[in-house]
């Protein structure tokens, strides 16, 4: 079973993405907790949008929204997690998670300021065998279409912290790219709601375009 849905997901991710064919979904992770996981309501779409610009995709305009939990969760190559603040994963939800990663799936977590002290300890319940670790700088994410030598930029101040990217590594296959101190999503909403330079969000959605393309062609 589980190498069954390991070819369904990389077909989808990569046949799809290398023939260009439309339809390829993306998600957003719906969780529970009272955290805001709906936080950045126009990132992902403008993130699909210039990513079909610059890297030749045909992803669906339109992200879906997915819960943990669920069994259409396999239906996509790439969900993306954020918000500010409480996560919880229920047992089955946890081993749900699980198995969409090791079957292929993955997962982007971006800290939108007051998540790393709930997540780290909920992918604890995904993963108790792994630690998240920070990528080092020459790490292939960092160098698809777009370089990004100093890893992962950094789009809003909050703690006036770098911004760093962790990983968790299964069996040396990335499953999981966490942007930390970064607030990534917030730099590929619309210009409006941040009023951010045209510069900081080209290198917001340069840096999700090298995720998106890492997804579609390494995994």
């Amino acid at each position: 079973m589980k190498k069954l849905l390991t070819i369904t997901l990389l077909l989808i991710a990569i046949t799809a993405y290398a023939q260009n064919q439309p339809g390829i979904k993306i998600a957003r992770l719906k969780y529970e907790g009272g955290g805001d996981w709906y936080a950045d309501p126009t990132s992902l779409t403008n993130l699909i949008s210039f990513s079909n610009q610059n890297l030749n995709t045909n992803i669906a305009g339109n992200y879906e929204t997915v819960e943990v939990g669920s069994k259409e969760i396999f239906q996509y190559p790439f969900v993306h997690l954020t918000g500010h603040g409480n996560i919880v994963l229920s047992p089955g939800e946890a081993e749900n998670l699980r198995k969409y990663l090791l079957s292929g799936g993955f997962l982007h977590i971006d800290d939108n300021y007051g998540l790393d002290e709930y997540i780290r300890p909920e992918m604890k319940k995904v993963f108790p065998e792994l630690e998240f670790v920070e990528l080092p700088y020459g790490h292939p994410i960092y160098h698809q279409k777009y370089d990004f030598n100093n890893g992962t930029p950094k789009i809003h101040e909050h703690d006036g912290k770098p911004a760093q990217g962790f990983g968790l590594i299964y069996e040396g296959r990335l499953v999981c790219y966490y942007t930390y101190e970064s607030d990534l999503s917030d730099g590929w909403e619309d210009p409006e709601v941040h009023n951010d330079s045209e510069e900081t969000r080209l290198k917001a959605l340069q840096m999700g375009a090298n995720i998106i393309q890492y997804v579609f062609m390494k995994n």
